[in-house]
């Protein structure tokens, strides 16, 4: 067997893997394998390895993260992540998997990380493990990652109408100002993770149509991001869209200002999302990540995927 760091020149070879493997429930395009696993600066590439065999075929790999970007939000530091560990099904139960695995955490512990996530990075795939790769979780288990709850990706299939609420507007970011205002909001309220996704679609190029912001008397009190096909970055919750063949759209992040809340605002906000995306000609909407079942399915929304999550302390 021969490890290298991953390289942009295997990225075919990368896809194809993933498909063979689990692209049945993850369908994975090169698009999205270079925007989430070469893009991200905080690609630890020490620790994010490919493994061939002998006549040169991948059968492995993993990539491992470490928040390393400066003057954009302040992360954990002491947090690292695998965000993906793949090896081919013939060549499993032969040490690969957990040579991939002893290599991505040596590289991450050697960039002081304390705590190791599985999945959850940013510019992530998933918030966990699959639920339904039961093998996976019992493999993880055995190396000393520790279960903690389940995540759910919710699908709604329901057709919404914005609601008509008379001491709030809401609609999507029109102009540069309503940006400016957002990125202030993000910053005092929800700083850290929403912030630098929402810094970052903006530095791809964004317009912020993505953004339903919720307003009283002209100040921001709310928000919710409502992906498409057409967003300037693949959106987490639309990354499984080539199993729709007649498209997906996505909702989430969801953010209210604490003051307003209890209000009703939130459901509001995620219908007004959801009646976007329809108009738009979106009917099946993806809701990622989330513990809040009972509340989505207020507006039809059901569990479509499960995720367990697990984490190690170094």
């Amino acid at each position: 067997m021969n490890y290298e760091q991953i390289s942009l020149r295997r990225t075919d070879d990368m896809v194809k893997l993933w498909n063979q493997e689990i692209g049945t429930d993850f369908p994975m395009r090169k698009k999205l394998l270079i925007q989430n696993s070469f893009k991200d600066s905080n690609v630890l590439m020490e620790g994010s390895l490919l493994v061939t065999d002998d006549e040169g075929e991948l059968i492995g790999f993993v990539i491992s993260k470490k928040y390393s970007e400066l003057n954009v939000v302040e992360f954990n530091h002491s947090l690292g992540w695998i965000q993906v560990l793949l090896v081919k099904k013939a060549n499993r139960n032969k040490g690969i998997g957990t040579e991939l695995l002893k290599r991505a955490e040596a590289a991450l512990s050697e960039r002081g990380v304390k705590k190791i996530l599985l999945g959850k990075d940013v510019w992530h795939y998933f918030p966990g493990i699959p639920n339904q790769y039961g093998s996976v979780k019992r493999w993880f288990d055995a190396r000393g990652y520790q279960f903690n709850g389940i995540e759910f990706d919710l699908l709604t299939e329901k057709s919404s109408n914005s609601p008509q609420l008379s001491d709030v507007s809401i609609a999507p970011i029109a102009g540069k100002d309503d940006a400016t205002q957002f990125l202030s909001f993000l910053h005092r309220i929800f700083p850290g993770r929403w912030e630098y996704e929402a810094i970052k679609y903006f530095e791809y190029g964004g317009s912020g149509k993505e953004f339903i912001l919720l307003k009283k008397e002209n100040k921001i009190i709310g928000f919710c991001r409502a992906n498409g096909p057409d967003s300037p970055q693949i959106a987490q919750n639309v990354y499984w869209a080539p199993l729709f063949e007649d498209g997906l759209g996505g909702i989430g992040p969801l953010g209210l200002d604490s003051e307003v809340r209890g209000n009703g605002y939130g459901l509001a906000i995620v219908q007004a999302s959801i009646a976007y995306l329809n108009q738009r000609g979106l009917k099946r909407v993806i809701i990622d990540w989330t513990r809040l079942v009972n509340f989505y399915e207020k507006v039809g929304a059901r569990p479509w995927k499960t995720y367990a999550t697990y984490s190690k302390n170094l």
